[in-house]
């Protein structure tokens, strides 16, 4: 049971890595208007903090802890959708 943990955290570790890489090609992609910038800037700032959240909430002491740290991947998730 516990490996079967491991490797889901593992994995999606390695989703959010790609998620965040994807998201970096995507803004790189944008025109480089001023509205392509506001807009980009904000869209891969929430893209990379959520894979950087969703590392800390792997991180977590407690299990209160950690589910904090998963509501703000969610948020910032939504906000990268947005």
């Amino acid at each position: 049971m516990e490996d079967n943990r491991i490797e889901f955290i593992d994995k999606l570790k390695q989703r959010f890595k790609n998620y965040v890489i994807q998201s970096t090609s995507l803004y790189q992609s944008l025109p480089k208007s001023g509205e392509a910038k506001i807009f980009g800037n904000q869209f891969l700032r929430s893209a990379s903090s959520a894979g950087a959240n969703y590392h800390a909430a792997c991180r977590a002491r407690s299990a209160k802890e950690f589910y904090a740290k998963l509501s703000i991947v969610v948020e910032e998730i939504d906000e990268s959708c947005f």
